[in-house]
């Protein structure tokens, strides 16, 4: 069953492969897109129980032995991100059956989605550090164009700053990358845990963490590193926005908690220290940015950088409640981001804008599509029994056993300013009366209202189930982070144990 590792990678690949060979025939691309998607959800799901009941997956590519050859590699924390993964690529896929305009399918929008999702699928399950810096640049690269996809000018400047500060992050990347490889001889995560792990702790190490540290916060958009976020993320389609919200800050933040967990675990004080504060600077700067912002997507972009504070929180805290607590929320985040900014393309498709100070009555002119952007917002804000109330428990208690009383205190007022920012959009562009300036009301056919309909109920209904069934998710958080500071079984499935 260790080839499972594999399919993750194959099926998207085979898909894009597929899409390209057919390039000019739209409607059989459409249904190898959604094909592909539903079956690399289904592998993401078959790995998740695969890993759950046998334990931790390795293959070594090639049968070359670990650490000369390509390693992949599956924990539980990996398994849970590819099948969130899979779960989005599905929705975003089906959504985009009517929000992808041809012009921008006939560029190639639908292989780029599936090569980016085998970026993101590749970059959970390597078990190297420089084939995560590959992985890292697929996903750069696919995601650059479908940034750029359409040529507008809004688009290229925010894909300009994009592709610019993610190109300094790679540098810090590869920097790190080519110090350790001649420090440790190795890149094999696994190795270089064992090796990190024998060796006297030197200043060497910590500023190597410090370079992980800056390449990994400006991918998942930590503070003060941020910036390029909200200037980029609410530019492009719908669908684009909200796959690039759900997953690849997300990609960021798994690799921060992979290399402090796994490899740089030697001056957790300062380390873990710094990484704790950061959280708090970051979860206060992005919230604030958000309450500040008049336009539906930039107050959720502002959004993703504050809610990846609380990601970043349990890794600081370097507890298993704490860590569990981060497992938690980045899967509730993943699913309620996606859905908010999908919510968000429809707004736009019925009033043809996302100012909010042009919006208004879409809470009578379309209650449906208003309970959809209720829950996730409710959800995202905290409110019991939301997905997000469980998460922000975890993360707050955690940090009031640990006696970080500043952090906790401040992840409380983060949330209630979230809470805050959330009821300014439904209070003016659901529930105020519609200004006389408003765009008239587009009305949409029965295939658009599915298309753009089924994925956010879906993932309605799934922030919905983990509210009302969060234990056997924090149950699987929990071995997850069991799994994450206990790194002997990661080290023992892919180099097997010593004698």
């Amino acid at each position: 069953m260790k080839n499972i590792l594999l399919i993750p990678l194959l099926i998207p690949f085979g898909t894009a492969v597929v899409l390209l060979l057919t390039w000019n025939r739209r409607r059989l691309q459409r249904l190898i897109s959604v094909s592909g998607a539903g079956v690399l959800f289904a592998a993401g799901i078959l790995l998740l129980v695969t890993v759950w009941n046998d334990g931790i997956q390795a293959i070594q590519i090639g049968n070359w032995p670990a650490p000369f050859g390509i390693t992949l590699v599956a924990d539980l924390f990996s398994a849970m991100m590819v099948a969130v993964a899979g779960l989005i690529g599905l929705s975003v896929v089906i959504y985009s059956l009517e929000s992808a305009e041809v012009e921008h399918e006939s560029f190639g929008y639908h292989p780029l989605l599936h090569i980016l999702l085998l970026g993101v699928c590749g970059s959970f399950v390597t078990g190297d550090l420089f084939n995560l810096y590959v992985w890292f640049e697929v996903m750069l690269i696919a995601s650059f164009v479908l940034l750029a996809l359409g040529g507008h000018r809004e688009q290229m400047e925010g894909a300009i700053k994009y592709v610019s500060l993610n190109l300094i992050a790679s540098t810090f990347f590869l920097s790190a990358i080519g110090i350790l490889y001649g420090v440790a001889g190795t890149l094999n995560m696994a190795d270089l845990a064992r090796y990190l792990h024998s060796t006297p702790h030197t200043g060497l190490m910590t500023v190597l963490a410090m370079l992980f540290l800056i390449a990994f916060g400006i991918k998942s958009a930590l503070f003060p590193l941020f910036f390029w976020l909200p200037a980029s993320y609410h530019t492009p389609p719908a669908a684009v926005s909200a796959i690039f919200a759900g997953l690849l800050t997300k990609v960021g933040v798994y690799s921060l908690i992979r290399v402090f967990t796994l490899l740089f675990v030697r001056d957790v004080e300062f380390t873990h220290g710094l990484i704790l504060l950061i959280a708090g600077l970051t979860m206060v700067t992005g919230v604030l940015g958000a309450v500040a912002q008049n336009e539906f997507r930039r107050v959720l972009s502002f959004h993703i950088i504050s809610q990846v504070g609380y990601m970043v929180l349990g890794l600081g805290l370097f507890t298993k409640t704490a860590l569990a607590g981060s497992v938690f929320y980045i899967v509730h985040h993943i699913i309620v981001k996606t859905n908010l900014f999908l919510v968000s393309g429809v707004v736009r498709r019925l009033r043809g804008t996302l100012d909010l100070g042009r919006l208004g009555g879409l809470y009578r002119n379309a209650p449906f599509l208003s309970l959809l952007f209720l829950i996730p917002a409710l959800s995202l804000a905290g409110l019991p029994p939301l997905s997000g109330f469980w998460a922000k428990l975890a993360l707050v208690r955690s940090a009031l056993v640990a006696e970080s009383y500043p952090i906790a205190v401040v992840a409380l007022l983060v949330g209630l300013l979230t809470l805050l920012s959330m009821t300014k959009i439904w209070g003016k562009a659901f529930w105020g009366e519609s200004p006389a300036t408003a765009a008239g009301e587009i009305q949409l056919s029965a295939f658009s209202r599915v298309s753009l309909y089924l994925p956010m109920i879906i993932l309605a209904l799934v922030t919905v189930s983990i509210g009302f069934l969060a234990e056997p998710l924090y149950a699987m958080s929990l071995r997850a982070a069991e799994q994450l500071l206990n790194p002997a079984g990661y080290i023992d499935a892919v180099l097997g144990r010593m004698p």
